[in-house]
């Protein structure tokens, strides 16, 4: 039988694609992961387990994820280069797996002085385009990054992320284009508002192909207020149009708005060429993906059956 995540599974055969995802929660409660999860089972492919996302800490992404696992949720396990070695994040990956983990998706990490001590020290021994090459390597070829050999190594369906609207707009494909090269293959990019201009920005993805190289899924916050959207505006290379912001503030239910325009670029992204699944960031909010995955019409989701690749 085929080792491949039912993510893999999904978009190889052919299939659109939706990803959502999970942030540990900042105690040891193991039962608010799993809370989590149990919303989120049949409503998405799979769950990005958020690895101390904004610097904070929280419980374990491996953890996390095999607690979400055993609730009927395929994690992706998000792995930060901010806070370990070289040695540690191997270490890690072989642990990820050998719980059962399929899914990795390499990150950078945000700077711990967006977090709660910021007296800490990054690490970034390898950047996330270093990492995605040193699993590829370990995967490929079982070797270590210092040349060892591993008898037994994982093999994960490997992600990164890209951003559509930092500039310069040049960097950012170049970035997408190693990122590629180096082993990634899916993208989950930064939440999309502003869609034509992210239209722009995958007809230079399609002139590249970069397309055809990788799984391209299309990120999508959901804001539940006016003060959650004006905290998105905030961050770093994020583009949304201020009619968006309007709407939310003029609403009587800002929430039932939030979920609206969600639905909206939801529908509005699937038809975007070149785009193969959506990446729902509920942000706390996990009750609203089965909302969103049923209003759009990505329910139910597909089998996804198991190959069998004995003759």
């Amino acid at each position: 039988m085929s080792d491949k995540s039912r993510l893999q599974r999904v978009l190889e055969q052919g299939n659109f694609s939706l990803t959502t995802e999970i942030g540990p929660p900042m105690s040891a409660d193991a039962q608010l992961v799993r809370k989590k999860a149990r919303m989120l089972v049949g409503a998405a492919d799979a769950a990005n387990i958020t690895d101390n996302q904004a610097a904070v800490v929280r419980m374990s992404s491996i953890a996390a994820g095999i607690l979400a696992s055993q609730e009927g949720i395929e994690p992706v396990i998000q792995m930060t280069c901010r806070d370990r070695n070289r040695i540690a994040l191997q270490s890690d990956l072989l642990g990820a797996w050998a719980l059962g983990a399929r899914n990795l998706l390499c990150l950078s990490g945000d700077h711990p002085s967006l977090g709660n001590h910021k007296q800490a020290k990054n690490v970034y021994d390898i950047d996330s385009i270093q990492l995605l090459q040193a699993v590829a390597r370990l995967q490929n070829e079982g070797v270590f990054l210092s040349g060892g050999k591993c008898r037994h190594p994982p093999h994960f369906f490997l992600g990164a992320t890209a951003n559509p609207f930092a500039d310069p707009s040049e960097l950012q494909l170049m970035r997408l284009q190693k990122k590629i090269a180096a082993g990634a293959q899916f993208i989950q990019t930064q939440a999309v508002y502003d869609v034509e201009a992210f239209e722009q920005w995958m007809a230079r993805v399609r002139a590249l192909g970069l397309h055809e190289k990788a799984y391209i899924q299309a990120g999508i916050v959901v804001n539940k207020s006016v003060k959650s959207i004006e905290m998105t505006r905030l961050v770093a290379g994020m583009r949304i149009p201020e009619s968006y912001i309007d709407r939310m503030r003029a609403a009587g239910d800002a929430a039932a708005e939030g979920k609206a325009i969600a639905l909206e670029l939801i529908c509005r992204l699937r038809q975007v060429e070149g785009i193969r699944g959506i990446h729902i960031m509920s942000v706390g909010w996990e009750e609203v993906v089965p909302e969103l995955a049923g209003e759009s019409g990505l329910l139910p989701r597909p089998a996804a059956e198991q190959e069998d690749e004995t003759v």
